[in-house]
């Protein structure tokens, strides 16, 4: 192995190989992962026949996930629920307020914490220094999200599970292993540069 994988480490967040840790800077982190989760929601396309959006929340939630490992991962998706309950417009479509978060698709946004955490705790595992594992971190996380949302879209929308699954799963499946395939080369290439750095 080459010198610049002796130097990435085996285990912990790519954002703590960064900058030293502090309660201060954990706290701007998981404010950043918020915010880029609220400006991802806004990049929306409806989906004919479905009441859930094509957005770019999953992969802004994978990503500070993957970066800031489980604590924080899931901690900035919380914040985002929380602001978004508060009624601030972050959620797709420039909505917010408790009916976002209690409607059909209150459970991805749900999700997203239970993803933020599991991401976050494979990355810090160190699932995130190489693109298969990275990938199959973020189908992880992308499947944590659904085992969610799509229950939660069948009971608040009176339908059926099967339903559910045809219009709030299977039109996002290719958009998300892309957004997958896309995300899994950014994480091990800043470990790379860190290696080098160091």
């Amino acid at each position: 192995m080459s010198s610049v994988a002796h130097a990435i480490p085996r285990r912990g967040a790519l954002a703590d190989s960064v900058w030293a840790r502090s309660r201060v800077r954990d706290a701007v982190l998981v404010l950043g992962a918020a915010g880029l989760t609220a400006l991802a929601a806004q990049i929306s396309v409806p989906v004919p026949g479905s009441p859930v959006p094509v957005t770019l929340q999953t992969f802004a939630v994978l990503v500070t996930a993957a970066a800031l490992g489980a604590t924080r991962g899931a901690l900035g998706q919380l914040l985002y629920l929380a602001i978004g309950a508060a009624g601030l417009p972050v959620f797709s479509g420039a909505t917010g307020g408790v009916s976002a978060v209690l409607g059909a698709t209150g459970g991805y946004l749900l999700g997203f914490v239970v993803a933020g955490y599991l991401v976050g705790a494979l990355a810090q595992r160190g699932a995130d220094r190489r693109v298969a594992g990275t990938l199959l971190a973020y189908l992880a996380g992308s499947a944590a999200i659904y085992a969610v949302g799509v229950p939660v879209l069948a009971a608040v929308t009176h339908q059926s599970l099967g339903w559910a699954v045809l219009h709030g799963l299977v039109p996002f499946l290719v958009g998300d292993v892309l957004k997958a395939v896309a995300a899994s080369a950014a994480l091990p290439a800043a470990w790379r540069v860190m290696g080098r750095r160091r």
